[in-house]
């Protein structure tokens, strides 16, 4: 299989294709999932094999976002059966791609290892100093996209109930993001206690 010539191919749609008014789903995002990725791969030790599979699921895993806004999972697979075969992808190595493609699909149960960390890299920002950034770009492609269209306060309810609800899977994301992503929950309900949030 050729990982690098299916990598450039999406990337290279990705870029082309994608709405540009999707400020959150857009090129660098996958980018940053891929780099998550491998961070947490190399963290939880994965085998050479198993880590191609996890690269090429994070580098599809918003393509779908090229069709349609929702249920664009369902979409990302359809494009990875499509596309993958091109590059010498097996249909069993397809097979547990699409798997971790639909996995990132909210709310996240991931049953194995490699999806634990797809899973984890999909929303590494959650604990990162870059965190009030993604979030503010999701709130205004929904606005954009009228997904939904929220208050300041409405969108900081939506992130304290997400940010509450969600949990890291793999040891190693607990270790590097946990903190940070409790300590931005705890930013947002301080800011809505003290009334510094319009409704």
């Amino acid at each position: 299989m050729d990982f690098i010539a299916a990598s450039e191919y999406i990337v290279h749609r990705l870029r082309r294709e994608l709405n540009p008014l999707l400020w959150y789903h857009c090129v660098e995002h996958t980018l940053d999932v891929l780099e998550a990725t491998k961070r947490l791969a190399d963290a939880e030790k994965i085998e050479a094999h198993s880590r191609i599979l996890l690269e090429t699921a994070a580098l599809y895993h918003d393509s779908g976002m090229i069709v349609q806004y929702k249920d664009h999972e369902s979409a990302s697979v359809m494009l990875a059966k499509q596309i993958l075969p091109g590059f010498g992808f097996s249909e069993p190595d397809i097979e547990k791609i699409t798997g971790l493609i639909l996995v990132t699909r909210l709310p996240q149960r991931p049953y194995d290892h490699l999806e634990q960390i797809i899973c984890d890299a999909d929303l590494d920002y959650l604990g990162r100093d870059d965190f009030f950034i993604h979030s503010f770009k999701l709130k205004l492609e929904w606005q954009d996209n009228e997904v939904r269209n929220t208050t300041l306060a409405e969108w900081f309810d939506i992130q304290i109930k997400f940010l509450t609800e969600h949990r890291y899977f793999t040891s190693s994301a607990m270790l590097l993001r946990n903190k940070k992503k409790l300590k931005h929950l705890e930013e947002i309900k301080y800011l809505v206690s003290q009334n510094m949030v319009k409704s």
